[in-house]
């Protein structure tokens, strides 16, 4: 009954923003072109094809919020005004209680939060839809303290991820996509999202990138812990800089902008190019 409920909402919110008439060139089902046509009546789709898709997608809530994160980097599925309105998502969702985080990280390493940690800031410095993460102070064992990121999975995510996964595959059936090929997307998201549910994986995919990038001097990747990473939660290096979409605060630092154009595009060619000898 709930799918029913979630599948009809989803359906729903799809036509009433005019999705129908955005990435899809038609509906492969009879039933949903004539509700689709039903549905039209007195809808208002005035606002630019872009905006109503993200505002769809932000109903649709954190899941579907992440599917349009993923699509928005695929500018070579998507017309530029599409991906540019989807690279403004953001995940908007509420943390949830420090408490669990805490017993979470305690359940994970078998010992309490004070003694891993000389402090931890229960206050969440940033909350998404997979995860949240806390600043916090790692007692070393060498005596030396280091300050660290703590990020921890946000808890029962699975079978959540599942269910709307199972949906998006359903619809992927029923649309008729020409350029976007939605059966290979949803399969792409698939792989992504399971990806991003174990921590381990994203620490040692950080630990290669940092041997990697160790004598390129342009970056800096965090360090990660091993002490303390688990499935559900991976301590690593603080990090303290600008957001590179903040160009006025990087000119008021004095970072020259140009060069770090430049030093960008050599970082992701040369990240390219490691990936490709990998698999070589």
């Amino acid at each position: 009954m709930r799918r029913t409920l979630r599948s009809a909402f989803i359906v729903w919110i799809a036509l009433r923003y005019g999705l129908d008439e955005l990435l899809l060139s038609s509906f492969q089902r009879p039933w949903l072109r004539l509700l689709a046509r039903i549905l039209s009546v007195g809808r208002d789709l005035s606002a630019p094809r872009g905006q109503r898709l993200r505002e769809a997608l932000e109903r649709l809530g954190p899941i579907f919020v992440k599917f349009g994160q993923v699509l928005s980097t695929r500018r070579d599925l998507l017309p530029p005004d599409i991906a540019d309105e989807l690279a403004r998502l953001q995940d908007r969702v509420p943390p949830f209680d420090s408490a669990v985080a805490v017993g979470i990280i305690e359940r994970a390493f078998g010992r309490p939060v004070s003694e891993i940690f000389s402090s931890f800031e229960r206050e969440p410095v940033a909350s998404a839809s997979i995860a949240q993460v806390h600043f916090a102070t790692l007692r070393g064992r060498d005596g030396v303290e280091r300050e660290v990121a703590v990020k921890v999975l946000r808890p029962g995510m699975l079978p959540v991820i599942e269910k709307d996964l199972a949906l998006m595959r359903t619809m992927a059936g029923w649309v008729d996509g020409k350029r976007l090929k939605p059966r290979e997307v949803v399969a792409e998201f698939d792989t992504y999202l399971h990806d991003e549910l174990d921590l381990v994986r994203e620490a040692a995919n950080a630990a290669q990138l940092r041997r990697n990038m160790a004598g390129l001097d342009l970056v800096l990747i965090p360090e990660m812990f091993w002490d303390y990473c688990a499935s559900d939660v991976i301590v690593m290096e603080r990090m303290k800089g600008i957001p590179i979409s903040q160009v006025d605060r990087l000119r008021a630092a004095g970072v020259d902008i140009r060069k770090l154009a430049r030093d960008g595009v050599t970082i992701i060619i040369t990240t390219h190019f490691m990936e490709e000898a990998e698999y070589c």
